[in-house]
C-alpha cells in the first residue's frame, strides 16, 4: 500500500523545486543594480533643487540692482542682441570739464556752469542747442545736467579735477496755451523756446537747490517771461519739474517770507498794468519717494475758517478789493484774538501781500487823472476816486475811455463792494457812471433806482455826472445833505495838551481855545447815526474827501445841528455826575474817530477801576431800558430745565475767574437756597418775540455764594465789578462778562434812536461797544 500512495506524487514538484531555486539565484544579482540607479535619481533632483534656488537669488539680486542702481548691469548688454538690450545706462569714468563740453555732438553746446553749493564740489550744466529756421535768439535749452566732483584716488589729479555724470533730465519746451490760456486745446501750438537758466537759491526748508528755466516773448508794451521751476534733490540725486509758470510783466519767481514762521514762498508776479496778481507757493512734502516735495499754491477758495464775517472778506478780495478785505479781516482776526489756523492765517497774508500792492499805487500822485481813478478805485477809495473824477473836467473823456474799456475787473469790485453793504453812495455812483459808459444813461438810471433807499438828492446828483461822460464841461453839484442831529456813543478821557493842527475843524483858521473854568476831553467813538444808520468802530468805510474834509464830518456826525455832548463820569460812591461839553474837532485815521470837545471840569474826578469807564453821549442818543425783574425762585416755577441749567453755568462761570473755589458743583438744591432771590430781567433781546434771561451778580451777591457751607476754607472777598450772563430761553448762554482774556462789562440795554432792535452798550478795556443780536450768525455783534 505504501507503495501504491508513493506513486501518486506529483511530477511537477521537481519542476517547481528547480524553479525557485533559479528564482533564488535571481535575486541575488537584483539588489546592487537598484541601489545603482537610485543615487544616479537623487543627485540629479538635488542638482536641479540647487540650480533653481541659484537661479531664483540670481533673479532677485537682479532686481534690485536694476530697481535701485541699473548702472551696474550695463556688462548684461554685452551678452544681449541690441533687440532685448536693458536701459541702463553705462557709468562713464569721470572727465574733466573740458572734455566734457568736447564731448558735446554737433548741434548741441554747453552753457555756463552754475554752481551746486559753496565748495563747488557739483553743479548744474546747462546744455543748448541751435533752433532750426532761426534768424537771432537761436539757443534754447534741451538739458540739465548735475555733475559731482571726482573723489577716488584713482581719479584724482593736480593738474585738473574731474567730474561724475550725477543725473540728467530733458528740458521740453513749453507751448503758446502757457501764455495764452485760449490756445489750450488747439493742437498746432507753436514752441515757446526756453534760453536762460538761474538758481533761485534755496527755500530755508527743503535741502535742494531751486533753478527757474526761462524765455521772454515781446508783446505790446510787455515781454512775458515764462518757463519751469525745478527742483533739485541731493538726497535723491534727481532732477524734478515742478511748476510751469509765467509772468506778463516780465519778474522772474523769487523767494519772499509771506507767511512768517521761518519758511519763505515761491512768490510770481503775474500783476498786469494796476491790476495786482500775485501767486503764491509753499513748499510741502508728499508721500512720493521719488518726489518727495511739492508747491501748493495758496488758494482763496475754499476759506479755511468757518466764520460768516471771514467768508465775506475773502469773497471781495477775490473781486480784487484787496484793501477793504484785509482791513476787515484785520478787525475779525482781533475778535477770535488771532485763533486764525495756519491755512487761513496762510489766506489773510496773501490778501495782505496785494493790499500793500494796492495802497502803494494808489498813494502815488500819477499824472494821468484816468491812471489816478483806475488806482484809487483798485484799492477801493471810491470817494477818493470821485473826487478826481469831478476836479478834472478836461481829462474827463479818458476817465470816460476807462469805464467804457472796463472788461469786469472794476463792475466786479463795485458788485461785491454794494454785496457787503448796499447803501455805499460813493459805490453806488461809480457803478452808475460805469453802466451809463458801456450800456448808456437809461440802463444807468434804472439800475440807480432800483437800489434800497435812493433819495432824490442823491438821484440828482449822479445824473449831474453824466454830460461829464460825454467831455461836457459841467459844474457839478453836490448831492444836499440832509441835516440830522448828531448822535454819538463813545469813551472819553480828559487831555491837557493838544495840537490844533491835528484836529479838523469848520474854521481852519480859529485858533482852539479853552473857556474860563473849561478842560478837553477826547472822545473816542464807539458808534454815531450818519442820517440813514448805525455805524459802529471801526469806521474804515468812511472816505475823507480831499476838499472840506471837516465840513464832511461835521455833517455826517450831525454836529453842524448839534455839537453839544454829555459826559458821564461816576464818583467813588458809584454816582454818576454830568457834565456838558462843546465839539470842537474832529480827527479820523485808520477807522479810529475821535472828537475833542471843551467843557467845565467835573469836581473830584477819579479813576477807579470799580467804576465804568467816563461814558459821552450826545441827547436823544439812546434809551435806557429796564424791564420788571423776576427772581431765580418763581423762573424755577415756569422752567425748571432753564434754571438748572443757567445756575450750573454761572457756578462754574465764578470758578473760572478765581471767584469761586475749584471743584465740584453743589447741587441744585444746595445753590437755589443761596440764589432764589436773585433779580432777572426778562428781555426780547433777539427780535424772535421770546424774552431772554438777563443774570447780573453783583460782588456782594459773590461774597455771599462764598460764605455757603460747603468748603472748610473761605476765599479773599475781593471787590470786583458786577458781571453780567445773558441766557436764551432755554438756558444758553449768548452772552458773558466771564472771560478773562477779554476784559468786558455789560453797562446798559438800550434802545438807539432810529433802531427798532435793542443793542448792548458794552465796556471794554479802553473804549465802549454797541452790539447788537445778528440773526445770520446768532450772535451779538
Amino acid at each position: 500500500m505504501s507503495n501504491k500512495w508513493s506513486k501518486l506524487t506529483p511530477q511537477s514538484s521537481q519542476k517547481n523545486l528547480s524553479d525557485a531555486n533559479a528564482n533564488q539565484r535571481l535575486s541575488s544579482k537584483s539588489p546592487q543594480k537598484s541601489q545603482s540607479g537610485g543615487w544616479l535619481w537623487s543627485s540629479l533632483a538635488i542638482a536641479i533643487l540647487l540650480s533653481s534656488v541659484g537661479l531664483m537669488v540670481a533673479f532677485i539680486w537682479f532686481s534690485v540692482v536694476f530697481i535701485f542702481n541699473p548702472d551696474e548691469l550695463g556688462w548684461v548688454n554685452e551678452l544681449l542682441p541690441e533687440w532685448i538690450q536693458l536701459p541702463v545706462n553705462t557709468i562713464e569714468a569721470p572727465q574733466s570739464l573740458k572734455k566734457i563740453t568736447d564731448s558735446l555732438s554737433q548741434p548741441q553746446i554747453a552753457g555756463e556752469v552754475i554752481p551746486l553749493n559753496e565748495e563747488e564740489s557739483s553743479f548744474f550744466l546747462p546744455i543748448f542747442q541751435q533752433r532750426a529756421n532761426c534768424q537771432s535768439d537761436c539757443q534754447e535749452v534741451v538739458e540739465l545736467r548735475v555733475y559731482q566732483l571726482a573723489e577716488d584716488r584713482e581719479f584724482s589729479s593736480d593738474s585738473e579735477q574731474l567730474y561724475y555724470l550725477q543725473t540728467q533730465m530733458s528740458v521740453t519746451a513749453p507751448d503758446e496755451s502757457l501764455i495764452h490760456e485760449g490756445l489750450r486745446h488747439r493742437d498746432d501750438n507753436a514752441a515757446l523756446p526756453l534760453r536762460s537758466i538761474k538758481s533761485l537759491g534755496s527755500d530755508s526748508v527743503s535741502p535742494g537747490v531751486w533753478l527757474a528755466i526761462w524765455g521772454e516773448r515781446p508783446e505790446e508794451n510787455n515781454a512775458i517771461a515764462y518757463g519751469y521751476i525745478i527742483y533739485y534733490n541731493p538726497q535723491r540725486q534727481s532732477l524734478q519739474q515742478l511748476l510751469a509758470w509765467k509772468s506778463p510783466n516780465g519778474q522772474l519767481p523769487q523767494w519772499k517770507q509771506v507767511t512768517g514762521g521761518g519758511a519763505k514762498e515761491l512768490v510770481i508776479d503775474q500783476t498786469v498794468g494796476l491790476e495786482p496778481q500775485l501767486s503764491v507757493y509753499q513748499v510741502e512734502a508728499t508721500n512720493f519717494y521719488l518726489n518727495p516735495i511739492q508747491l501748493a499754491p495758496i488758494s482763496l477758495q475754499p476759506p479755511a475758517f468757518e466764520d460768516a464775517a471771514y467768508k465775506d472778506a475773502l469773497s471781495i478780495a477775490r473781486s480784487g478789493l484787496w484793501t477793504p478785505a484785509f482791513q476787515w479781516l484785520q478787525f475779525i482776526e482781533k475778535q477770535h484774538q488771532g485763533n486764525f489756523p495756519p491755512a487761513a492765517q496762510a489766506q489773510v497774508d496773501l490778501i495782505r501781500l496785494h493790499s500793500q500792492l494796492t495802497q502803494t499805487q494808489a498813494d502815488i500822485s500819477w499824472a494821468s487823472p484816468d491812471q489816478q481813478v483806475l488806482a484809487e478805485l483798485i484799492d477801493g477809495r471810491w470817494a477818493k476816486a470821485l473826487q478826481v473824477f469831478e476836479a478834472s473836467p478836461q481829462n474827463s473823456q479818458e476817465i470816460a475811455t476807462l469805464l467804457k474799456a472796463d472788461n469786469g475787473r472794476l463792475w466786479n469790485r463795485t458788485v461785491a463792494a454794494l454785496r457787503v453793504n448796499p447803501h455805499r453812495e460813493d459805490v453806488q455812483v461809480w457803478a452808475t457812471l460805469i453802466l451809463a459808459a458801456q450800456q448808456g444813461e437809461q440802463r444807468a438810471n434804472s439800475w440807480l433806482k432800483s437800489q434800497p433807499e435812493i433819495t432824490l438828492s442823491h438821484l440828482s446828483y449822479v445824473q449831474s455826472l453824466f454830460p461829464k461822460l460825454a467831455g461836457e464841461v459841467v459844474k457839478i453839484q453836490p448831492p444836499v445833505t440832509i441835516n440830522h442831529p448828531s448822535q454819538i456813543i463813545g469813551a472819553v478821557q480828559p487831555v491837557i495838551n493838544i495840537n490844533s493842527s491835528e484836529w479838523l475843524q469848520p474854521d481852519s483858521n480859529r485858533e482852539l481855545k479853552l473857556g474860563d473854568e473849561q478842560m478837553w476831553y477826547q472822545v473816542e467813538v464807539s458808534a454815531f447815526y450818519d442820517g440813514k444808520s448805525w455805524l459802529s468802530s471801526p469806521f474804515r468805510s468812511l472816505q475823507s474827501p480831499r476838499t472840506s474834509p471837516a465840513q464832511f464830518f461835521w455833517s455826517t456826525l450831525g454836529i453842524n445841528v448839534n455839537p453839544v455832548i454829555q459826559i458821564i463820569v461816576w464818583n467813588p460812591q458809584g454816582q454818576q455826575q454830568i457834565t456838558s461839553a462843546t465839539i470842537k474837532g474832529v480827527r479820523w485815521q485808520n477807522g479810529v474817530l475821535q472828537l475833542l470837545a471843551a467843557g467845565t471840569k467835573i469836581p473830584d474826578q477819579q479813576q477807579n477801576l470799580l467804576q465804568p469807564l467816563p461814558l459821552a453821549l450826545t441827547p436823544a442818543t439812546l434809551e435806557w431800558v429796564q424791564s420788571n425783574p423776576v427772581n431765580i425762585r418763581s423762573l424755577y416755577q415756569q422752567n425748571p430745565q432753564a434754571v438748572e441749567t443757567m445756575v450750573g453755568i454761572m457756578w462754574r462761570s465764578l470758578q473760572r475767574t478765581g471767584q469761586l473755589p475749584l471743584g465740584d458743583v453743589p447741587s441744585f438744591k444746595e445753590i437755589q437756597a443761596q440764589v432764589g432771590d436773585w433779580p432777572l430781567q426778562m428781555i426780547d433781546l433777539t427780535n424772535d418775540t421770546q424774552p431772554e434771561f438777563v443774570l447780573t451778580i453783583s460782588a456782594n451777591a459773590i461774597a455771599a455764594l462764598q460764605d455757603i457751607n460747603l468748603y472748610t476754607g473761605k476765599l479773599e472777598n475781593n471787590q470786583s465789578r458786577p458781571r453780567t450772563l445773558i441766557f436764551s430761553p432755554n438756558g444758553q448762554v449768548i452772552y458773558t462778562d466771564f472771560e478773562n482774556n477779554l476784559p468786558k462789562a455789560l453797562s446798559a440795554i438800550a434802545k438807539l434812536s432810529h433802531s427798532q432792535s435793542l443793542a448792548l452798550l458794552v465796556e471794554n478795556a479802553n473804549s465802549y461797544s454797541i452790539q447788537r443780536w445778528s440773526d445770520k450768525n446768532q450772535r451779538f455783534e
